[in-house]
């Protein structure tokens, strides 16, 4: 016992198994300890960063599909754009062509109009010119 007290002050302990340590047998569980909880708190760290690494690529993967559905949603929305307006242009074109035919129709009617008046001229003249004889 004394010369566990001298090797005690000295620094140096026996172990349950009687080997030499430099640490007392309380610290050094408390070491070992230390150690396992270091190394689980490591592997909990790894396990952590992975996790985070699945979830940013993930994050990414969505960020790429929003991505594309908004392009082809500018995309629709461009191509709807583009057939309201041709939609625009071909009333237009209708409409201006619907003047122009009124336009055509109104010189028909006038041509008309006239030709009846020289057809009723011309058969008022045979009918005088027929009494004539």
């Amino acid at each position: 016992a004394m010369a566990q007290a001298a090797l005690g002050a000295a620094g140096l302990h026996f172990d349950e198994l009687n080997k030499l340590r430099v640490l007392e047998p309380e610290m050094a569980a408390q070491t070992a300890l230390l150690r396992e909880q270091c190394r689980a708190f490591v592997d909990k760290t790894a396990e952590f960063q992975n996790i985070l690494g699945s979830l940013i690529e993930l994050v990414d993967q969505l960020a790429k599909a929003v991505e594309s559905e908004k392009m082809k949603a500018i995309g629709a929305r461009n191509l709807l754009k583009s057939i309201a307006k041709q939609r625009e242009a071909q009333e237009q074109q209708l409409q201006a062509l619907i003047a122009e035919k009124k336009m055509q129709l109104e010189r028909y009617r006038i041509e008309y109009e006239t030709l009846c008046k020289i057809e009723a001229d011309q058969n008022e003249f045979i009918d005088q010119f027929i009494f004539q004889k």
